[in-house]
């Protein structure tokens, strides 16, 4: 199979094959891997502070100098009402007493102590750093960014879930389309609507494929030579894969974590907005059935924020039931071989089967 394309040149790697941005999984060990094998590795900086990004990018830097991708959220910050700071408070509360129940010790900050940063923080210090390229989710960069960012020659990936936001994303210059599919795990990219697209990831593919020009990044539900190929027939040049790869040797997954998600079902894997507000697919567990159904879920990011010091203690006493382990819909066995090693398979399989 001949690998090079539009997109392989563009970000300057041998194998379109993209390691997903998963925040919280993701590791520099993780991304380094990847870009050291000639695919792309992503570096999940989500909404960190400037200084935070810049620290994660220079130890990533040390530990390869192959091109990599620096990944941010670009979601609206919704203001601090008084009715939100009511909601919040009940929320709180609520979320203090099921950990009270659990036997979990939390203590949440108030709504005034929360630090919420801007990605206009994250693009000065990723021009600064030299990124090759930035890909980002939950909106559209604003034109100053996407204008600053090229001019320092910056390669931009954004990402959709339907074809109304390809066509916004193509139009404001962005290089890379990422058509995020249905089944993909982690949070949903949606930025158009709160309604969030229900569109099978192959049939968004397809058409987003004939709607823009753009080269196209497909995620969701990759996980064998297969699922690639049948991507790459409906319009895909480049190959995300994120679900494959949360067993792996690099990923920041703790081992309980990762014995959960390997006795993973079908049934098991659900959409949620109850850890951070924003719809995203992964195991249900206590904190999901038992919030689920309540009004005490926030807007992003106020529930992420509200939530983190639950998810820190529960990691710390490894009790599953109130960590999110973000999942796709294609079960694997969650190898825990390097991140090298399930992407040289990967391409072995494409190589044999093409």
């Amino acid at each position: 199979m001949n690998w090079t394309n539009k997109l392989t040149r563009l970000l300057n790697i041998e194998y379109p094959i993209i390691q997903a941005p998963m925040f919280g999984v993701t590791t520099p060990e993780m991304t380094a891997v990847a870009s050291n094998i000639h695919c792309l590795g992503s570096l999940a900086l989500a909404d960190l502070s400037a200084e935070k990004c810049v620290e994660a990018i220079r130890l990533t830097k040390q530990l390869t100098k192959k091109p990599f991708a620096a990944n941010i959220f670009v979601h609206d910050i919704p203001a601090i009402t008084d009715k939100l700071r009511a909601d919040y408070a009940n929320a709180k509360n609520f979320v203090e007493q099921l950990a009270q129940k659990n036997n979990l010790d939390i203590n949440i900050p108030s709504i005034d102590q929360l630090q919420i940063n801007s990605y206009h923080e994250q693009i000065d210090a990723i021009i600064s750093e030299k990124c090759s390229s930035l890909s980002f989710t939950f909106g559209n960069l604003d034109k100053q960014s996407i204008d600053k960012l090229k001019s320092n020659g910056t390669v931009l990936i954004g990402t959709c879930t339907s074809v109304s936001e390809a066509l916004i994303l193509e139009k404001s210059g962005i290089d890379i389309i990422c058509v995020q599919g249905w089944e993909a795990g982690g949070h949903r990219g949606s930025f158009i609507s709160e309604d969030i697209p229900k569109i099978g990831g192959l049939s968004l593919l397809a058409q987003v494929n004939e709607a823009v020009k753009s080269p196209l990044i497909y995620a969701g539900g990759i996980y064998n030579a297969k699922t690639l190929l049948a991507s790459k027939t409906l319009g895909a040049g480049g190959f995300q894969i994120g679900s494959l790869l949360l067993g792996s040797k690099e990923s920041a997954l703790k081992d309980f974590e990762k014995e959960r998600l390997r006795k993973v079902r079908e049934a098991d894997v659900v959409l949620t907005r109850s850890f951070s507000g924003r719809f995203a697919r992964g195991i249900r567990n206590t904190f999901i059935s038992d919030t689920e159904e309540t009004e005490f879920i926030l807007p992003y990011p106020y529930q992420n924020k509200l939530t983190s010091e639950l998810r820190r203690v529960a990691k710390i006493n490894q009790n599953v039931e109130f960590v999110n382990i973000w999942v796709g819909q294609s079960i694997n066995d969650f190898s825990g071989q390097s991140t090298a090693a399930i992407i040289r398979n990967l391409i072995k399989q494409v190589e044999t089967n093409n």
